[in-house]
């Protein structure tokens, strides 16, 4: 027998005092739906399963919740009914091999970027140790440059990052796998710098002038004045790393010519963009900057799984 709920409030209490799982998720599951989130089910279910300190596939349905831990869902749910990013709520993030802590200040890294790296890492495996040299520009909370550190062995990783912010994140989650980084004879350091000037006679990273030989990337690339419709992006994301100028690529162009005094010749650049800066925009897209630039040949550009242009790489030529 069950009580009648308070308008707003979460559903009755059954099973002796606790309400089972079961319900809690149902109940869960459809308030998430009617606020418009993207995957109400599986948002349900990991913040449960945070809660409950279980991973997602031993969460058991049969189960009551207790008082106390109902309460907890009760605060997070609430909170990604408001459109907070699950990743803040959760306290990390998945990318690759690795978990990443995040939380406000630093960009979420996103499933599509797991394929840039993925590119980054099979260039790097290719080559001896001895050159496996590689460079993150705009590494937000890190998850790039940690990636290569963790899957390659020997490979020694700078990440750069502008925001004060979320150097402090990508900082947190290099100390958080140093040991893994350690054990493939590999190293990260994250440095404080802006990727549009850190290379010149000076920068932070002009001891790496010719010296890399891969840069990789995810700047933003929002064009000023866009309306992103996602509010945990719009709301949540730092502004600073998603706005890229009026087109969307003034920060590309200057982490290009970064990444021209960094590489080696034969050295590799990959640049994720959005699926509108690809082949199809011209000189106006990625691509296109880059075929007009004489430092740069090969240059391809690639589709993420969803078949949309996510990402060009190209070689440093002379």
């Amino acid at each position: 027998m069950t009580s009648s709920t308070p308008t707003g409030g979460p559903p009755d209490r059954v099973m002796g005092g606790w309400q089972s799982l079961r319900d809690v998720l149902a109940d869960a599951q459809r308030r998430l739906m009617a606020a418009g989130v993207p995957s109400p089910e599986v948002d349900a279910s990991l913040l449960a399963a945070h809660v409950l300190g279980v991973p997602r596939g031993r969460l058991y349905l049969q189960d009551p919740m207790p008082g106390e831990q109902r309460m907890a869902f009760e605060r997070l749910l609430t909170r990604r009914v408001a459109r907070v990013p699950l990743q803040h709520l959760l306290g990390s993030a998945p990318f690759r091999t690795i978990e990443l802590s995040v939380g406000p200040g630093v960009f979420v890294p996103r499933p599509e970027t797991e394929l840039v790296a993925g590119t980054a890492i099979d260039a790097l495996r290719a080559l001896p140790a001895s050159d496996r040299i590689a460079v993150d520009l705009c590494t937000g909370s890190g998850a790039i440059a940690i990636a290569m550190a963790v899957e390659i062995d020997g490979c020694s990783v700078t990440g750069v990052e502008v925001d004060p912010a979320a150097a402090r994140w990508a900082r947190t989650n290099a100390e958080r796998y140093a040991d893994a980084v350690a054990t493939r004879s590999g190293s990260v350091r994250i440095v404080q710098a802006d990727a549009t000037r850190c290379a010149g006679v000076g920068g932070q990273l002009a001891e790496l002038a010719g010296a890399a030989a891969v840069v990789v990337m995810n700047p933003p690339y929002v064009p000023e004045g866009t309306v992103v419709r996602d509010p945990e992006v719009r709301d949540h994301d730092p502004a600073r790393a998603l706005y890229g100028g009026t087109d969307g690529l003034r920060v590309i162009r200057g982490a290009i010519d970064t990444a021209a005094i960094l590489l080696r010749t034969g050295g590799q650049v990959v640049i994720e963009h959005s699926d509108e800066q690809g082949e199809s925009a011209g000189e106006s897209g990625v691509p296109g900057v880059l075929r007009m630039d004489s430092r740069w040949r090969d240059v391809t550009d690639h589709l993420d799984l969803a078949r949309r242009p996510r990402f060009t790489t190209a070689t440093r030529a002379v």
